[in-house]
Parts: structure tokens; C-alpha cells; sequence
């Protein structure tokens, strides 16, 4: 369909494509120089010792459980409000996601809610930050430090955000950020894996390698391993991108800040507003209709997507996926705010180089399409 407005853009400049360029000018491909120069810049920007470059965030999560030796017979703690990868990475590994309940301010998996679910079998947390919001993931650093527990922050939407001046990415034993087209930044396809333990560095090296160890020869495998390498292509076009982060942060926050003066009085929606003590790192923007036009949601993204706007429900809750329902049974209202929540949800266009004038048409269109529900 072509549309008048879309979802998400990635912002891709000459200086990015010269980059990239660059690369395919030398024979370093993969396995290049530009790998570990991407690691270390990354790290330096959230202030971690090392940075483990792979070839997405799925992959990322999935090499994170894999190195604290979480399998079969594990149980991760996990919210229900979230991608699928998040609960997928879990599976993968043969392991228990156990989810619990999200605040329904943040979003974010409820940290008065953990402990109850806390259990012998309980190996790991898995909070997410989502939508780029980073509100309660120290609380969860909290809860993990009382009970001895390593956290897997999953913060492939929040590369920027702060609590309090602390980057998001901090407030795990590993933390894993995502560069799909739509995030922040993009590699095109690519993650990376944050840590400050040099241990658990090195066997997620090893294992997104094939297996191979430090300073092991090509085909020297310590390990069962994997091919979830990144290439020097796409970390070219990661340091390129990396470089302008914070003009990519203002530049979504000026988005928001439209979409807030232009709904500003709409009372039939919830819109979103950057948490107090937080810098917001938007990933999208995702208004919530209050009753009674709740009933009607599918049918005013469908009227929104007609008119050329293009929007989507984010997120569909995770426990409801055909295949969850199948292996764990879940029912809708198991999670009731989150199951709530997933039906009210539309995520509106947004990326970085929207315009004032697109997203006035927007939200023209968005009350034009309640009206007629």
C-alpha cells in the first residue's frame, strides 16, 4: 500500500553510505576491524566494559541466556507486554518464561509483582524497557540483587534512555540493544550484548563464533556455538550511526513533542508523556483509547490505514500468540493489565525525520476515524 505517512524510517545519510562503502572497498568484510570498533564504541557511550557485537537482538538474548547456562528446567521472570523475541529467546534455550504483570502507567514489567513469582527454579530476570521507556528497571536491579539473581535487561528499544542520569543498558549482568531500521539507530540487522563481567564476555564471543575460543585457531572449537556474527558492513554503518545518537534522540523528542501540542485536550485518548527523572528514548508512539472506544480499535487502525496512514497495535500480547496459547494454555485475562492494555494500544508514525506537517495529519486523521467509530 502506499502511504501517505509511515510507521517508522530508518535516518540514513551520504556519511552512512560513505561508510559502508568504505568496507566494500577493502577485504575485510567480516571478521573485520570495524567489529571491534563498534563494540568498544558502544560500550563507552553507556559506560560498559565490553560490547559483543551480533547479528541481531534476538540473537543477542538468546547468547545471553546460553552464556549464564539457563536450559531446560529454568524459569526467566519476564513481562507479557513486549515482542515476541524477548519470550522467543527464552524458548530457544528450552527454558520457562514466567510472566508477570506490567504498571499501568510505564508499561514496564510491575516490580512489586516480581518476588512473588520468584522460585527455586527462577535462574534469571528479563525486564524490557518498552517503547524506549527505562522506568523500573532499577527497581528490578534491586529486587535481582536481593535474591541473588542475574538480570538480562532487554533494552533493544531504549538506546539513549536515562534514569536519573544512569544510560539504560546498566541495570543488567548483561543488557542487549537491537538496530532494526525502526530503532534509534540502525546496522540494518545487528544487536549488541553489554557487560562489565570479562567471563561472561568471552563465552558470549565464543558462542556467536562457531564456538571458537580466545585466541583459538579458525578451526578450534571450545564449544557448541553459532553463526550470529555481525559484519564489518554493518558495523560501519553502526559507528556511522552511533555518531549521531543524541541528534537522533532530540530529533524523536521533537516528534513527541508534536503529537503532545497537537492532542493536547483529546480526551478520549491516553497519551504518552516522558517519565519524571527520565530521559526518553522514543522507540514509537503509542496512544491508548479510553472506553468506550476500545471496542472499536481495530476498526479505526483499519479506517487509519485506509486513509494512508500507516499504524499498527502495538504490542499483541505475547501469552495470546497462537503458539503460546497452544504450549502454555494462556487465556486472556490471565495478565489483566497487560491484556487490557493490548487492546486499547495504536502506535502512531513515527521516526526521526517526521514532519510538523505529517504529524498534524496524523492526529487530523486519528480523530477523524474516532469520530466515525
Amino acid at each position: 500500500m502506499n502511504f501517505k505517512v509511515h510507521l517508522s524510517r530508518p535516518d540514513i545519510n551520504e556519511d552512512d553510505i560513505k561508510a559502508v562503502v568504505e568496507v566494500l572497498k577493502t577485504p575485510n568484510l567480516s571478521l573485520g576491524p570495524k567489529i571491534p570498533e563498534f563494540e568498544e564504541k558502544l560500550a563507552k557511550y553507556i559506560g560498559r566494559k565490553y560490547g559483543i557485537a551480533v547479528n541481531s537482538g534476538t540473537s543477542g538474548l538468546f547468547l545471553c541466556l546460553k552464556a549464564l547456562g539457563i536450559g531446560k528446567g529454568d524459569e526467566v521472570i519476564t513481562t507479557p507486554f513486549t515482542f515476541i523475541a524477548t519470550t522467543n529467546s527464552i524458548l530457544m534455550v528450552d527454558a520457562k518464561p514466567v510472566f508477570v504483570d506490567i504498571d499501568p502507567v510505564s508499561l514496564n514489567i510491575d516490580p512489586k509483582k516480581i518476588e512473588a513469582k520468584i522460585t527455586s527454579k527462577t535462574k534469571a530476570i528479563m525486564p524490557v524497557a518498552v517503547f524506549g521507556s527505562p522506568v523500573g528497571l532499577d527497581a528490578v536491579w534491586k529486587i535481582a540483587q536481593k535474591h541473588k539473581l542475574p538480570v538480562i535487561e532487554d533494552s533493544c528499544e531504549a538506546l539513549g534512555s536515562e534514569i536519573n542520569g544512569k544510560k539504560v543498558g546498566n541495570f543488567g549482568t548483561l543488557s542487549n540493544f537491537a538496530f532494526y531500521p525502526n530503532k534509534q539507530m540502525t546496522t540494518g540487522e545487528g544487536g549488541m550484548i553489554l557487560t562489565d563481567d570479562e567471563k561472561l564476555a568471552d563465552i558470549c564471543r565464543s558462542l556467536r563464533n562457531q564456538g571458537r575460543g580466545k585466541g583459538g585457531g579458525w578451526l578450534a572449537h571450545e564449544r557448541m556455538g553459532y553463526n550470529f556474527r555481525m559484519c564489518d558492513i554493518n558495523a560501519a554503518l553502526g559507528i556511522s550511526q552511533l555518531g549521531k545518537i543524541e541528534q537522533f534522540v532530540q530529533k524523536r523528542q521533537r516528534v513527541a513533542d508534536w503529537y503532545w501540542e497537537i492532542l493536547v485536550g483529546e480526551d478520549r485518548i491516553i497519551v504518552p508523556k516522558s517519565p519524571d527523572k527520565c530521559r526518553m528514548s522514543w522507540f514509537v508512539f503509542v496512544i491508548r483509547l479510553k472506553e468506550p472506544y476500545v471496542s472499536k480499535r481495530n476498526a479505526i487502525l483499519t479506517a487509519m490505514l485506509t486513509e494512508g496512514i500507516q499504524v499498527s497495535n502495538y504490542f499483541p500480547p505475547v501469552t495470546l500468540q497462537p503458539f503460546m496459547v497452544e504450549k502454555f494454555g494462556c487465556k486472556d485475562g490471565d495478565f489483566p493489565i497487560s491484556d487490557g492494555v493490548c487492546k486499547c494500544t495504536i502506535a502512531l508514525p513515527f521516526h526521526n525525520n517526521l514532519t510538523k506537517d505529517e504529524a498534524a495529519l496524523v492526529c487530523k486523521t486519528l480523530k477523524k476515524c474516532i469520530d466515525k467509530a
